[in-house]
């Protein structure tokens, strides 16, 4: 029977990464596997309220590892997947959770069962609703330099001109191809992290997901959304993103980063090009009251100031070369 190891990142939410457990609880019996909670260097106590209250729950299928240093969602994550199964093991699918999500009984099962039926599928996402029972959109395509202009103008003519370039994807009713899915519940194929590598690390927050599906996706291997597979998020719990006032250094520098490391410089100054021409067509829009603005305060300049630090330097603002981990194709 396929098992499956359920990783879920903690950065100073112990009480709602406790109750995120507990719905993995329920939705992982009946599936061979287990659960780890990483403790991403919360720093806070975090760590031991975590070993206290699952030993003294009895919860045996649940163990508690510490990072050791903060270096972002993907890098936490990569901790609980290389840690593997607790008997050393190796799982035939990592299930990504995240601290603020909580899965329908059956929601885990259902990716699995979708996994397991399809060896050309690398990856499987759920529907994200929030608890009131709204959805989030969590479906997309793969960002490009049409997309920029279009997500910074998002203007009614230019959305339909440029209708295929469309990041944010309709929420289908039935399971779909995706170009990404958000990783607040992505379930993934062990062997095909074996081959085309584990979340890049250069990322701190945002562009992980959608960098490792491209890589995915260039590795022949494909990403389903499933929205049978259910599961409430609260959302921006540990980032606080729904109270930015200002957007952070890291959004900056992992969309730089995307763009930089998958299609080059070129595409990259191309793409920043394209969004400032989109955010122009909006504070225009916005100047003659037809229209709110996008980005928050200060985000235009914001952006011009980062990219072009980020270009005169060469490298990536994480002071990382930029280089591609090898792929290997997909050959089963």
């Amino acid at each position: 029977m396929a098992t499956v190891l359920t990783v879920i990142l903690n950065w100073r939410t112990p009480e709602m990464t406790l109750r995120s457990a507990e719905a993995a609880l329920t939705a992982m019996q009946g599936i061979e596997g287990a659960i780890t909670i990483v403790d991403n260097d919360s720093g806070d106590g975090s760590e031991e309220m975590l070993r206290a209250e699952v030993a003294a729950r009895g919860w045996d299928r649940v163990r508690v590892i510490q990072s050791g240093h903060n270096g972002g969602f993907g890098a936490g994550n990569n901790v609980g997947i290389r840690a593997g199964l607790p008997d050393g093991g190796r799982p035939d699918f990592v299930y990504l959770l995240n601290s603020d999500a909580f899965p329908a009984s059956d929601a885990i099962r259902i990716l699995r069962d979708y996994l397991e039926a399809d060896p050309g599928l690398g990856m499987a996402g759920s529907f994200i609703h929030g608890e009131d029972g709204d959805p989030h959109v969590t479906c997309f395509r793969f960002p490009s330099v049409a997309s920029e202009f279009e997500g910074g103008a998002q203007t009614g003519p230019i959305t339909r001109l440029l209708r295929r370039h469309v990041v944010p994807q309709v929420i289908p009713s039935q399971p779909a191809a995706m170009d990404w899915v958000a990783g607040a519940s992505l379930m993934m194929r062990q062997d095909m992290l074996d081959r085309i590598g584990l979340f890049d690390e250069g990322y701190f927050l945002y562009f992980e997901e959608t960098d490792l599906c491209l890589r995915a996706a260039r590795g022949g291997w494909r990403v389903l959304y499933i929205p049978q597979s259910r599961v409430a998020h609260i959302g921006s719990v540990s980032t606080g993103m729904k109270g930015w006032g200002r957007t952070p250094t890291y959004w900056f520098d992992s969309r730089w980063r995307y763009f930089r490391k998958n299609y080059g410089v070129l595409t990259a100054c191309l793409a920043t090009l394209a969004v400032l021409a989109g955010l122009s067509v909006n504070r225009l829009r916005a100047a003659i009251g037809n229209a709110p603005r996008n980005g928050g305060p200060h985000h235009l300049r914001d952006l011009i100031r980062h990219d072009l630090r980020a270009l005169l330097r060469g490298i990536d603002t994480r002071h990382q070369p930029i280089a591609s981990p090898s792929v290997s194709p997909r050959t089963t």
